[in-house]
């Protein structure tokens, strides 16, 4: 894949001049149309060599351009805070809105090649990593990004020369460290490694372009004109439509499904409610304070049917934490900044750190909840989430987040009764509004989806725990202990 790049491309001084006006002026009128029509985003992802020109080429992207609009992020090893999350937590957070250009120097290929030249990692480990990507990027172009990702190489020749010439000059100096030349010495792995994992990452919606790092001038007309087709490749494309959907799920053919089979009778006494509250409360509050759950966090997730017990639930929890350990997130209807971005990234940045917990009233599913019901996503988007939720949660649980997942579930007539209690009470009055009538109205839509949401979430990390809640006391209590009893399991793996 790299023997292109090693052929000694060349650009004389006197061409690079005659070009460059034309391909910025190219490239500045691209991005004003790109941010003009703020209909996708575009992720520059820099990699490549040692010395072969990647931050001279982003610091030269923001001269061309305007780097206003431009967004540049240089990834080096984690911070003590980038740590304490899963790894792609701050790739994420780097992500541009729709109509901006962000540029990635050093991205989430970075520590996956590193590690396993390094030994720290098995190949299987890397597969892994790089079908995690391979999902990543896809996801990104699905949700309308443009992906361009530039790899700039050097010969092994060629990366000791250059080193040494950087190594000589006392303005370059700085720039060489004793991890290049440790990771010089290194080469043919990096190579080996590299290209096998740039070769299985490069798809047709997101393939990698290897540029030859040798000429300074090859080198950034190269990547500006990639850089230049590419956008305007895509602003002239009409809209994407759709995939279609070959197969939907569908509903069994006698009617019955994991809602409608709950036993809604389940009920607690008062007595028995205070005692168990008091109980699992404090067995809750003594496992956050455990010496083992500083290494870990918890994300509890909240979904229901409207006046099911949701925020009852949550205040149990929160009567039992530090206030300084918790944070809850009520999701509503995203914002324009959220609807800028893909659509996991407003979740994905209020993960705890660790010894932390996140509570979601209301989470990520609604992606194949309201928003499949009312049809603000199509077909093609929520059936596609079912594998982005699994893919996200899994990449939780593998770096010690307990999930636990929660659906409270009423009868239509309770909650019909809880309906007009809070018509009735002026301090529950708050609690009703129009859409919730509305959304009664669908009850059997929304059914059908949660049905159809626990048949392709409910893994063996991140089960769904289904409560019936016509009684509140039996779910509050169903609640904390689930949550204590997923906490102590993880201890023990």
């Amino acid at each position: 894949m790299f023997e292109s790049a090693e052929v000694g491309h060349q650009i004389s001084r006197e061409e690079y001049k005659t070009r460059v006006p034309a391909l910025r002026e190219g490239l500045l009128a691209a991005q004003y149309q790109l941010l003009e029509s703020a209909k996708f985003p575009v992720i520059l992802i820099v990699g490549g060599v040692d010395g072969a020109g990647k931050g001279e080429t982003v610091n030269l992207f923001n001269e061309w351009m305007d780097p206003r609009h431009i967004q540049t992020h240089g990834f080096g090893n984690p911070t003590d805070e980038e740590r304490q999350r899963p790894p792609m937590w701050r790739f994420w957070r780097a992500l541009p809105p729709k109509g901006r250009i962000g540029m990635l120097f050093g991205s989430w290929y970075t520590q996956p090649v590193v590690d396993r030249v390094c030994g720290n990692t098995s190949r299987s480990d890397l597969i892994a990593s790089i079908e995690e990507i391979r999902d990543f990027e896809q996801m990104l172009v699905t949700e309308g990004a443009l992906v361009v990702k530039l790899w700039f190489h050097l010969s092994k020749k060629a990366q000791r020369q250059r080193l040494k010439d950087l190594e000589s000059d006392p303005k370059t100096r700085w720039r060489v460290t004793e991890t290049d030349w440790e990771r010089f010495k290194n080469y043919d792995k990096f190579r080996k490694v590299s290209e096998y994992t740039l070769r299985e990452t490069s798809t047709d919606s997101a393939p990698w372009m290897v540029i030859e790092g040798n000429d300074p001038y090859y080198r950034y007309l190269t990547a500006g004109t990639i850089l230049l087709n590419a956008l305007t490749r895509r602003l002239a494309q009409p809209p994407k439509a759709p995939t279609p959907i070959s197969l939907l799920p569908m509903p069994a053919l006698d009617s019955r499904n994991v809602l409608n089979t709950l036993d809604y009778t389940q009920k607690l006494g008062r007595k028995v409610y205070e005692e168990q509250l008091e109980i699992w409360q404090g067995r809750l509050n003594l496992l956050l304070r455990d010496k083992r759950f500083a290494s870990r966090s918890l994300v509890a997730v909240f979904e229901g049917q409207d006046a099911a017990g949701k925020g009852g639930s949550i205040r149990r929890i929160t009567a039992a934490l530090d206030a300084r350990r918790y944070k809850v997130i009520p999701v509503a209807a995203p914002t324009d900044e959220e609807r800028a971005k893909p659509w996991l990234w407003r979740f994905w940045r209020h993960l705890p750190m660790k010894g932390q917990v996140t509570l979601y009233d209301r989470s990520w599913y609604g992606r194949v909840l309201v928003e499949r019901v009312e049809k603000f996503a199509t077909e093609a988007d929520w059936m596609r989430a079912y594998q982005e939720i699994n893919n996200f949660e899994e990449q939780l649980v593998r770096n010690d987040i307990v999930v636990v997942k929660f659906w409270l579930a009423i009868t239509k007539d309770e909650q019909l009764k809880r309906f007009r209690e809070r018509e009735e009470v002026s301090f529950k009055n708050h609690k009703i509004t129009p859409d919730d009538w509305r959304n009664r109205r669908k009850w059997k839509a929304y059914e059908t989806a949660v049905c159809d949401m626990v048949a392709h979430t409910s893994t063996e990390n991140s089960p769904w725990t289904l409560v019936p809640s016509n009684d509140v006391e039996h779910a509050r209590i169903v609640v904390l202990r689930t949550i204590c009893e997923a906490i102590e399991a993880s201890f023990n793996r």
